[in-house]
């Protein structure tokens, strides 16, 4: 039987981490964050799309989208947000399941998809089950501040821009706790596939 697990976390949760892990295993994993790089390539149509919606200005000299551009304009506007999402979300959902039906048509039996804003943009339908990749407020907080360089004041309004990790604790068929050692991580993924009876593929 084909199989979609959904992955989700919050930023800094360590998402990336545990979907490597999956890719290591064998396992195809396509990547909500990967997808949308792919659609806002020059030439594809929701490039196209985002130039007429936003103007010229929110692109590089070499084409390409600048993103803390466009970043900056959508994160405190609303309509300019829901506007992109509208040009981007359909785009990168199509891009996602040609990569799923490419995976089942080559005889894979189980997809996982990494899917960052899973439960806010209620793709739950999309998938079979979902996996939570969660820490404690105070360890996404100090890996965020980290990882981006970011003041605390920064790392909180990304942080509190998305759904808090404890909603989604509730929302997740399972749950990978992340705070501790990324062999404990390890160990909860390889005991979560085997409770949903999916055989690792050894590499």
């Amino acid at each position: 039987m084909q199989m979609v697990i959904g992955i989700t976390g919050g930023i800094a949760s360590g998402k990336s981490t545990v979907s490597s892990f999956i890719s290591s295993l064998g396992f195809t994993v396509v990547d909500a964050d990967v997808a949308s790089r792919k659609v806002m390539e020059p030439g594809e149509e929701a490039y196209q799309q985002v130039k007429d919606a936003f103007g010229e200005s929110v692109f590089k000299e070499d084409g390409n989208l600048n993103r803390e551009k466009l970043g900056a304009i959508i994160f405190h506007n609303k309509e300019k947000r829901q506007l992109l999402n509208s040009i981007v979300h359909p785009a990168v959902r199509k891009w996602m399941n040609t990569q799923q039906e490419e995976a089942f048509a080559r005889g894979e039996e189980v997809v996982f998809v990494d899917i960052p804003l899973l439960f806010e943009s209620k793709l739950t339908s999309t998938v079979n089950r979902t996996l939570l990749v969660y820490v404690d407020d105070d360890v996404q907080l100090a890996r965020l501040m980290e990882r981006n360089d970011f003041s605390k004041e920064e790392a909180l309004a990304r942080i509190q821009s998305q759904m808090p990790l404890v909603e989604k604790k509730k929302l997740a068929d399972e749950v990978i706790n992340n705070n501790g050692t990324i062999e404990e991580t390890k160990k909860q993924l390889l005991d979560i596939l085997r409770k949903w009876h999916i055989g690792v593929k050894e590499s």
